[in-house]
């Protein structure tokens, strides 16, 4: 059983940033891919950034060139630092985490505000 534990939301201005960590818990050599998606009011859940085992990353469209996703192995924590922040990030961004038998594991949320 994975646990993830997010943190680093809030309000901010745009063209601001923030940083959101994950830190995980219990069976995490176990993780195919670690990463963060965002829901939005009356949006879908959609992948923001993700990195897998083996280092390779992915990135939406609409964050590329502004978010960088990093992980600490050794505390076991992802990180998405998120620069010039829009309006249109507003969401819950939720960590998702996701083994090699395909289970998947989500934290709590954390919301993240971007004023105009």
């Amino acid at each position: 059983q994975v646990q993830l534990v997010e943190s680093g939301g809030g309000l901010v201005q745009a063209g601001g940033s923030l940083r959101l960590s994950c830190a995980a818990s219990g069976g995490t050599f176990s993780l195919k891919a670690i990463g963060w998606y965002r829901q939005a009011p009356g949006k879908q859940r959609e992948l923001v950034a993700a990195t897998s085992s083996g280092g390779g990353t992915n990135y939406a469209d609409s964050v590329k060139g502004r978010f960088t996703i990093s992980r600490d192995i050794a505390k076991n924590t992802v990180y998405l630092q998120m620069n010039s922040l829009k309006p249109e990030d507003t969401a819950v961004y939720y960590c998702n985490a996701r083994t090699y038998w395909d289970i998947e594991y989500w934290g709590q949320g954390t919301q993240v505000t971007v004023s105009a």
